[in-house]
C-alpha cells in the first residue's frame, strides 16, 4: 500500500473513523476548474480522492459521470492532462490521490509509461473497474514497480472464492460496489445489501474494504459503511458541482465553497465551517 494511503487508513482506524473517498472527473466542469475543486473537496474533508480520467465508453458509470466525462472530452481533455492535474494538486496536499479509469486507454498509452508518469505526478494508486483479477497482470507489475496501489472491485454477485482471490491480488483497498448496476444508482436499502457487505467484511482480510455506488447523503454513507472501513461518493458530488457551477447566481468562490460544504456534510452530517 502506498505510504500516503496506508498512513491515512491507519490514522482513521486509530480515531475509529470511516474513510471518505470522493470522485471528481478531470476536466469537469471545465479544465481550469478541476484543481480548485480538488482543493475544495480536500478542504471539505476528503480522506482520499479519485481523479477520473474521462473516457468515451465508461461502462461502469451512470448518467452524472457519463455527462461529466463527455463535458471534459468536449474540452479536449487527455490522459496526459490527468498527470498535470495530479501534480498541481500534489504540490499543495498530501491527501492520497488515485486515478480512476479504464484499461484500454492505459494499454494504448503503455502501462509502464503510464505508471511512471502517474507516480512522478504524485499519484498513489489506480482504480480500473473493467479490470478483472484474471487480467490484472496487464498492469500489476508496472504499478508495483512505481509503488502504485491497484484497487480491485467486488459486487453483490461476486462469489466468496472470488472475493478472497480479489483481496489477495488487490493493494490499497477492495472496492465493494453496492449494487449490480451503475454509479449513481438508487440504493434500495434492503437487507440483501447489508448481508452482502457483512459477507465481504468476513472475506476481505488483507485490505481495507470500502463501499461505493449510489451513496448520496450522510445517512446513506453511514448506513452503507457500517460494515466497512469507509465509503466513496462520485455522482452526487458531480451533480452538486454541476448545479452550482452552471448557475450564474453563484460566483466561482461560492461554487467552490458549496463543493467543500457538500463534502463535509457527507462525512459529518453538517455543513462545513465558513472560511475566515
Amino acid at each position: 500500500m502506498s505510504n500516503r494511503l496506508a498512513t491515512t487508513f491507519e490514522a482513521l482506524r486509530a480515531r475509529n473513523e470511516k474513510a471518505m473517498g470522493l470522485f471528481l472527473t478531470n476536466g469537469f466542469p471545465e479544465p481550469s476548474a478541476t484543481v480548485p475543486l480538488l482543493r475544495a473537496i480536500d478542504r471539505g474533508g476528503a480522506d482520499f480522492i479519485e481523479l477520473g480520467m474521462p473516457f468515451s465508453d465508461p461502462l461502469a458509470e451512470g448518467l452524472p459521470i457519463q455527462r461529466s466525462s463527455a463535458r471534459a472530452l468536449s474540452h479536449g481533455v487527455t490522459m496526459d492532462d490527468a498527470f498535470e492535474t495530479a501534480a498541481a494538486f500534489r504540490a499543495e496536499s498530501e491527501t492520497p490521490l488515485l486515478l480512476m479509469g479504464y484499461i484500454n486507454p492505459i494499454l494504448r498509452y503503455g502501462p509502464a509509461d503510464f505508471c511512471r508518469r502517474a507516480a512522478a505526478a504524485g499519484v498513489d494508486g489506480l482504480i480500473l473497474p473493467d479490470l478483472p483479477p484474471e487480467e490484472a497482470a496487464l498492469i500489476a507489475e508496472p504499478a508495483a514497480a512505481q509503488n502504485l496501489d491497484l484497487v480491485l472491485l467486488i459486487a453483490p454477485n461476486t462469489s466468496d472464492a472470488r472475493i478472497q482471490q480479489i483481496d489477495a491480488q488487490a493493494t490499497g483497498f477492495v472496492y465493494a460496489v453496492s449494487v449490480t448496476g451503475l454509479t449513481g444508482s438508487t440504493l434500495d436499502g434492503n437487507s440483501a445489501v447489508q448481508d452482502y457487505l457483512q459477507r465481504a467484511r468476513q472475506l476481505v482480510t488483507q485490505n481495507p474494504l470500502l463501499v461505493g455506488f449510489g451513496i448520496k447523503t450522510h445517512e446513506d454513507a453511514m448506513q452503507m459503511a457500517a460494515a466497512t472501513d469507509g465509503f466513496i461518493v462520485g455522482s452526487a458530488l458531480i451533480n452538486r458541482i454541476a448545479e452550482v457551477w452552471d448557475d450564474d447566481a453563484h460566483s466561482r468562490d461560492e461554487a467552490l465553497d458549496a463543493a467543500a460544504s457538500f463534502a463535509h456534510a457527507l462525512k459529518h452530517g453538517e455543513a462545513a465551517p465558513q472560511r475566515a
